[in-house]
């Protein structure tokens, strides 16, 4: 026979072992989750650090454009205006016709004036003195010819390791957000420059220097408040990103990916070919 306080035993044993049964079903559900988070939180971090990548090489690029497309376009655009203002000088001083006049007057007006003293040295002299670029033309050396508008394949390649590695973003501890951000103003300013030693120079700093803290393990609330952060950082990066483009430089850019510096030779050779045509109008006029 079967006795009856056994039974009994059993069935509180089994009962007793449902809720612990149910609560480690739901501990083991909640670490699964939390472990997804992580692990959407990682490839989110990883994500915006390749964006920035790439928005920061686009700004580098739209930047050094910029300079140069000033320095090597701006007197073929000065001489353009000029010759307009000349041409339309001429026609008025031959037809006498008063529209013609006010077109002369109007041209002439767009021609940007000599510049004075001032103007002419601004950011040419510093703390050192004349800059390298006034002293040689003053000495009448050869200028040092411009950067390139893209930095190096090997310059872009140790940014990218250095972005990688060192990103603010990768740090939970204010304080070591705040070493990895001054370390990376650094590092953009030499790839701005495009100067491959500097960046050399920091790769070795950063691998000589101390080693990030360990990660700690992060509470649900924690990882989707920076998933959020995450998002909002990529928002904005975005709207730089945009704005860069929708710019006049970027949009030349985005016409040549892939050799920005070989438009700005399409478009000197454009502008030479346009003053061509008007000086040659100019000689008709002034025949």
């Amino acid at each position: 026979m079967t006795n009856p306080e056994a039974q009994q035993q059993g069935r509180q044993s089994m009962s007793d072992a449902e809720p612990q049964a149910e609560s480690h079903d739901r501990s083991q559900e909640e670490t699964q989750a939390a472990e997804r988070l992580e692990r959407a939180v990682r490839a989110a971090e990883q994500a915006l650090i390749e964006f920035e990548i790439a928005v920061e090489t686009f700004r580098v690029e739209v930047e050094n454009f910029s300079r140069l497309h000033h320095q090597r376009l701006g007197p073929m655009y000065s001489r353009l205006d000029e010759l307009d203002a000349l041409i339309a000088e001429a026609l008025a001083a031959r037809t006498g016709d008063p529209e013609d006049l006010r077109k002369a007057r109007e041209a002439r007006g767009l021609v940007q004036p000599m510049p004075g003293v001032e103007e002419l040295f601004h950011g040419w002299i510093d703390s050192e003195g004349l800059s390298p670029e006034a002293a040689a033309m003053l000495t009448e050396r050869p200028v040092q010819p411009p950067p390139r508008v893209r930095p190096s394949e090997e310059a872009r390649r140790i940014y990218r390791e250095l972005a990688r590695k060192a990103h603010p973003d990768l740090a939970e501890e204010e304080a070591e957000r705040e070493r990895r951000g001054a370390f990376i103003v650094r590092v953009n300013a030499a790839y701005a420059a495009g100067d491959e030693e500097a960046l050399r120079a920091l790769a070795e700093e950063w691998e000589a220097g101390p080693p990030p803290p360990e990660r700690r393990a992060s509470r649900s609330e924690e990882l989707y408040a920076r998933l959020e952060w995450l998002a909002e950082r990529k928002e904005m990066l975005a709207a730089v990103a945009a704005e860069l483009e929708s710019s006049a430089i970027g949009a030349m850019i985005k016409m040549a990916p892939e050799d920005p510096d070989g438009l700005l030779d399409e478009i000197a050779e454009q502008l030479l070919a346009q003053a061509s045509e008007k000086e040659a109008r100019l000689a008709e006029l002034v025949r």
